[in-house]
């Protein structure tokens, strides 16, 4: 029989081809470092590295967040870190959200039918919130106990400052810390 009168082998139904192990290395690569980081270096990898670097904290991936956040409040309790430290932060934080809603109130009342009244209240918080870095590094010093994790602490939320431009990215920060503390009180 020649090549052309030879009957066609019967067809195998379409299986997806296994993954070859560089697939399987790649797809389990980011897990894999992920794992292998502290909480503090995956978070600085997003606010600070140059291909997956954010400009804005709003724009920090709500899940990488909680993710990331889980492991830091885990590290900084396995460091030390008292809860009330970082409570004490929140405090502030929370101070700030105080006096956002009082200055909404005020610019609905003097101006209620303004719209987009926001980057003028963020003006006047903004340097509440900057403020934030130097007590942040003073609490850092006068730790003796936890002083590395209070530095960590104080790392990772001067950095997270950094990225907080209007409103929107207060609101993230705020749920950053408070993801923080809740997983750094749930850590054994």
């Amino acid at each position: 029989m020649t090549q052309a009168n030879k009957p066609n082998p019967p067809k195998k139904p379409n299986k997806p081809n296994p993954p070859n192990s560089q697939q399987k290395n790649n797809s389990n690569t980011s897990k894999e470092e992920s794992e292998s980081k502290t909480g503090k270096q995956l978070i600085l990898d997003i606010l600070e590295d140059e291909k997956k670097k954010i400009k804005y904290f709003q724009d920090y991936p709500i899940r990488d967040l909680v993710e990331h956040s889980e492991k830091f409040g885990g590290d900084l309790k396995r460091g030390g870190l008292d809860t009330n430290q970082i409570r004490k932060f929140l405090d502030a934080i929370i101070r700030i959200k105080v006096k956002i809603s009082q200055e909404k109130e005020k610019q609905h009342e003097l101006n209620p039918h303004k719209n987009n009244i926001e980057p003028e209240i963020f003006k006047k918080i903004e340097s509440d919130i900057v403020l934030l870095k130097p007590k942040l590094a003073y609490a850092a010093e006068r730790n003796s106990r936890a002083k590395d994790a209070a530095h960590d602490l104080n790392d990772v939320m001067s950095k997270s400052i950094d990225k907080v431009h209007s409103l929107e990215d207060f609101e993230r920060l705020v749920q950053f810390i408070e993801s923080i503390i809740a997983y750094h009180k749930a850590a054994k």
